[in-house]
Formats: structure tokens, sequence, C-alpha cells
């Protein structure tokens, strides 16, 4: 795990790099998209799972909930 020491720097419009072994140990590459969470501590940055991440998964989601869930990600993204 990674430790307290870990440093980063932000860029020009606040953009970081993710040391790569956190980008390899998370599965984050190149067009990978991550929810921002603000918590007490600061920011939280997590890989955001997509309905075809979530198929199969055990959710127990009936058709209806997963068309609701897709409805949903497809207006987050315009």
């Amino acid at each position: 795990m990674w430790g307290e020491g870990l440093e980063v720097v932000a860029g020009k419009k606040g953009r970081v790099t993710i040391p790569a072994g956190l980008r390899k140990k998370f599965k984050v590459e190149e067009g990978t998209r991550l929810e921002v969470v603000e918590t007490t501590d600061g920011i939280l940055l997590k890989p955001k799972k997509s309905l075809w991440d979530l198929i199969g998964s055990g959710t127990g989601w009936t058709v209806e909930e997963a068309k609701k869930e897709l409805d949903k990600m497809r207006a987050e993204d315009v």
C-alpha cells in the first residue's frame, strides 16, 4: 500500500500525474473515467464503474434497473 509520503505536483489546470504503480494496480489507462469525490481529508479519485463492469458481477439487477442505470450514464456523458 502506498504511504502518506507520496507526492505529486499540480500543473496547469490542476492536472496531476498518477504514479505508474498506482495506475497499474487500479487499471487506470488512457481514457479511463475517474470519479472525483470530495472527502473530509481531501480529494479521492477512483475508477468509475461502467454498466459493462457491473454485468455479471452479482448485482442482481433487474432489466429495468439496468436500463435506468444506462440512462443515467448516458445523461452524464452529455
